[in-house]
């Protein structure tokens, strides 16, 4: 005999709706059902559950989740792996953001402001001014600069912390469809490579698709850009402009 709903709902910690709705969308449907017509969810219908709660905790979309979970290639143990490190790096990122938070609310409690360095300390190697000078030259009569600038300008710490997290959520997912060996044309990867450019423009400045494919180019042929991507996960730089390349020829057919 497998568990009910509820049995299987209180032992998740989740709501039976949302059970309900994970089976209705075929991304966890019950292997049995009893006489009643109940569902009935067996011991392997629990480690699906489980692996679906764990890229949920990550961050992940049902629609990608369904994809990755019901692949037949999808390996249960290599899955686990790529969670435990993607979640370790999250644990340390969580650390950091709650030391920070922490530094700024005694700040406020002192009634003194925070220096420069401490406002940004959070974004470790990172200084979001270090190439203020080049940039200026490169891209100061355009208007994505003008626009990015007058943004960035109006942000205080919460915010680069803010930017900081959702941009790395959307780094981890493109690590994991690479670690999995997704190919960067596959449509898990442009969807991500589409966050990704709606991240830039609701942060920083519009950035079109082709826009955003100019960026993805730069990523690698700028040492700097590409060393920085691959220390997170070799070969990362060229697949993440693989996928905006992917992506940017998608949203022009």
């Amino acid at each position: 005999m497998g568990l009910k709903v509820s049995e299987v709902a209180r032992l998740a910690g989740v709501s039976v709706r949302t059970l309900h709705h994970y089976d209705e969308i075929g991304l966890l449907r019950p292997s049995g059902r009893s006489q009643a017509g109940y569902r009935l969810y067996a011991d392997k219908d629990l480690r699906k559950l489980q692996q679906v709660l764990f890229f949920k905790e990550l961050g992940f979309p049902l629609e990608e989740i369904q994809r990755i979970v019901n692949d037949r290639s999808f390996d249960l143990k290599a899955g686990l792996l790529m969670q435990r490190k993607l979640l370790t790096e999250k644990a340390v990122r969580v650390k950091a953001l709650l030391q920070a938070v922490d530094a700024a609310l005694e700040s406020l409690e002192r009634g003194t402001a925070m220096s420069r360095e401490e406002m940004f300390e959070v974004f470790g190697d990172y200084d979001p001014s270090k190439y203020e000078d080049e940039v200026q030259q490169r891209w100061g009569d355009t208007d994505a600069y003008r626009e990015s600038k007058k943004r960035t300008a109006q942000y205080n710490k919460q915010d680069w912390q803010k930017i900081k997290a959702e941009g790395d959520a959307i780094t981890q997912k493109l690590v994991a469809l690479l670690s999995a060996g997704v190919k960067a044309s596959d449509a898990r990867a442009m969807d991500v490579a589409e966050e990704h450019r709606l991240y830039i423009s609701r942060w920083f400045y519009p950035c079109s698709p082709e826009m955003h494919r100019g960026l993805g180019e730069m990523y690698v042929v700028d040492s700097r850009f590409s060393e920085n991507i691959d220390k997170v996960k070799p070969g990362l730089a060229k697949y993440w402009r693989d996928a905006n390349v992917a992506n940017a020829e998608r949203q022009a057919s």
